[in-house]
């Protein structure tokens, strides 16, 4: 088949009216991989990357893991906490009560499960009083009251358990005594939560050494020398049966009747007694 001139003209016509399409898309202004080469060609010399320090320091200071911070986790010891529990319980024996405050303390209790618990105590003229008190939320949460015409014996000398008991503890304490073990139920006994045991068992607090304000009042000689006068005051002047008691105060091992001690062995490793800032989430100091 041939085809004729006029349609030879106007295909080539048509071909001659064809503009070339570029395939880069409509505002793609980075430049191809064909102009990067080109563009190094043309700079021979390589560029340099300049880096600008940092004018940023980052430090741990003061380091809060020695002293004297690190007795800052105990919140009894932060400014002004054991002070504001001074004048929370002077106002409420002032309202209650209107007995004279013979002294001010703070101690550890271990209960007859050998579990460490912290304890202001405060001797008047009449009684002993054993607070809980919440160093967290500056408040007292427990107080427990105990007449000093009722108490009749105080021991003093070293912690010592059960022949067969897996359970210790160092140090000494002392004991006093309102009521006689003998008469104690068998359920309060084995109750590690038990509010009926006719004794309380004390020993100094951890942050005794920390400051002179704490060297005064986490003593147990200095809390033995203001209870023993006014327990014995107490028992001169009372009109009920304690009147004509005499206070025994003897120095005699202290026996915890504890066996496994699992419960105080977990209690006491992570003073869970105390009201303290728990640093389990802390990253040691690593910045």
């Amino acid at each position: 088949m041939r085809i004729s001139q006029a349609e030879e003209m106007s295909t080539i016509a048509s071909f001659e009216g064809f503009q070339a399409v570029s395939l880069k898309q409509e505002g793609d202004d980075q430049p191809s991989e064909t102009d990067h080469l080109s563009m190094e060609e043309e700079d021979p010399m390589p560029r340099q990357i300049s880096r600008q320090s940092s004018v940023t320091e980052s430090t741990l200071y003061p380091n809060p893991y020695h002293q004297p911070y690190i007795s800052r986790k105990y919140f009894a010891t932060r400014p002004g906490a054991i002070e504001t529990a001074m004048e929370d319980l002077k106002g409420h024996i002032a309202e209650t009560s209107g007995e004279t405050i013979q002294g001010f303390w703070l101690l550890t209790k271990i209960d007859h499960w050998n579990n460490e618990k912290e304890r202001i105590l405060l001797v008047t003229d009449k009684t002993l009083l054993i607070c809980k008190y919440d160093f967290i939320m500056l408040s007292c949460v427990q107080l427990q009251r105990i007449p000093l015409s009722a108490v009749y014996r105080i021991c003093l000398g070293k912690f010592t358990f059960p022949g067969m008991s897996l359970d210790k503890r160092q140090g000494e304490g002392l004991r006093i005594y309102w009521g006689s073990p003998e008469e104690q139920s068998l359920l309060s006994r084995w109750n590690p939560w038990s509010t009926e045991v006719p004794y309380a068992t004390f020993t100094e607090h951890p942050m005794k050494y920390t400051s002179e304000k704490f060297l005064e009042i986490c003593k147990l000689s200095g809390f033995m020398s203001k209870l023993v006068p006014a327990i014995q005051n107490a028992h001169k002047n009372s009109t009920g049966s304690g009147r004509g008691k005499k206070l025994m105060v003897l120095t005699e091992p202290i026996l915890i009747e504890t066996y496994t001690g699992l419960m105080s062995f977990i209690g006491n490793r992570n003073k869970l007694g105390y009201s303290l800032a728990r640093k389990s989430w802390i990253n040691h100091g690593r910045p």
